[in-house]
């Protein structure tokens, strides 16, 4: 029988598998015989994408063979020696936000960034060997912030319960780098908030002190839609897409139009049409409309059971962890994971406005399917290093004794 560790590993190839696939299938064109390669499974596995599906495993199966207990015990324990125990991770803390700052920030430096569609989220590095590698800082940061979210908490602990020495400086410090994050990525800054609040509050946070920036995080918001008027566009497209079928409403009604045109078992693979030009995003945030075409609802289904098994499976092994900043990781692991697939669904399927959230380990993307893999790879490590649970045997059902028989007289 599969630990939950084996399950996890197992549904992320699959996903990853149904990605290689489903972004080939969607990256076809019509033209010239003579000018197209022929797709076969060869020329899938060996596409960039499958290289970036080998590269995730092998991310997976790096972390997950780590010593992460013994790394994870020594950075969470306090010294004894401590002259204020009250400041004791504030610097590990300062140190990690300047960090990720810098990286966001390295999207405007002139020469590393790279300009899709209007926004800045992308840093180009050329290689001599490799060539050009592309990397999304704000992925980087997200999962970087949720390991340090995880350690600060475990860390303080009972000072979590403190507003001004616990709660306080995390929420502060993981805002900043939110703001940064929100500039060019309202979905990544939406899913970074929930993923720490929970951190923060399974970490012993009281609520009502959790609630205190709420007003602040809403005008936040606020600032961020009014100065891009692209984004209240989205939600007034979102209320009526057919207001302006040619502009703004074009991809919500195209993208709704793919996930009807597959039924319940889709025009089989490699045969949709609206990847031809018609629907726009079709390999990276709408890559599920074009499986509803393709695998019809039952493809769709399929994907749908892979993460909730996943989940589930996640879930058993923070419930079993019982070293606490293992437990907070892979909590932030599961609510992003989680979050990030249902939002990228409502999306592509019609009942949220449109995202740039790609759907984990299936739509295309390098750097998220490697960092969303190794963070994974936190789970199975702790999975593999947990004690196993020992299970008391079945009671024996005990039979009755046979009566002797009555001896019968002479």
């Amino acid at each position: 029988m599969l630990r939950p560790g084996g399950i996890i590993v197992c549904c992320a190839f699959a996903l990853l598998m149904v990605g290689v696939v489903m972004v080939n299938s969607a990256g076809m064109d019509v033209g010239p015989l003579g000018g197209r390669a022929e797709v076969t499974p060869q020329s899938i596995l060996l596409s960039r994408s499958g290289v970036y599906m080998a590269l995730a495993l092998l991310a997976m199966g790096v972390v997950a063979f780590l010593p992460l207990r013994r790394v994870a015990e020594g950075v969470s324990a306090a010294p004894a020696d401590l002259p204020d125990p009250r400041r004791d991770g504030l610097g590990g803390l300062t140190l990690g936000v300047i960090v990720i700052l810098a990286g966001l920030l390295a999207v405007y430096v002139p020469g590393l960034s790279r300009d899709v569609n209007g926004s800045f989220r992308w840093v180009e590095v050329h290689l001599p060997v490799v060539g050009t590698l592309s990397v999304q800082p704000s992925e980087v940061a997200k999962w970087s912030l949720i390991g340090l979210v995880a350690w600060y908490v475990a860390r303080r602990g009972v000072w979590m319960r403190s507003l001004t020495w616990g709660l306080l400086p995390v929420a502060a410090g993981a805002g900043l780098v939110i703001l940064v994050i929100l500039k060019e990525d309202l979905g990544t800054a939406a899913l970074v908030t929930c993923a720490c609040a929970c951190i923060m509050f399974a970490g012993g946070a009281k609520l009502w002190h959790m609630l205190l920036p709420v007003p602040v995080a809403a005008a936040a918001l606020a600032g961020a839609i009014a100065l891009a008027p692209y984004r209240l566009q989205r939600l007034t497209t979102f209320l009526d897409p057919y207001a302006d079928p040619q502009g703004a409403g074009y991809h919500m009604i195209q993208s709704m139009a793919t996930v009807a045109g597959g039924g319940g078992w889709g025009r089989g693979i490699g045969n949709g049409l609206q990847k031809f030009g018609y629907l726009p995003e079709d390999q990276t945030d709408f890559l599920l409309a074009i499986i509803c075409e393709e695998l019809g609802i039952f493809g769709a289904a399929l994907i749908a059971v892979l993460y909730i098994t996943m989940l589930i499976a996640g879930a058993t092994v923070v419930r079993r962890e019982s070293l606490l900043i293992l437990k907070l990781a892979g909590l932030g692991v599961l609510v992003t994971l989680g979050l990030q697939a249902i939002i990228n669904m409502a999306v592509v399927t019609g009942w949220a406005p449109t995202k740039g959230i790609p759907l984990p380990l299936v739509s295309s993307g390098g750097t998220g399917w490697i960092l969303t893999s190794a963070s994974l790879g936190v789970l199975v490590g702790a999975d593999r290093t947990q004690a196993p649970i020992a299970l008391a045997p079945l009671p024996r059902k005990e039979r009755p004794r046979r009566q002797p028989r009555p001896s019968l007289g002479a």
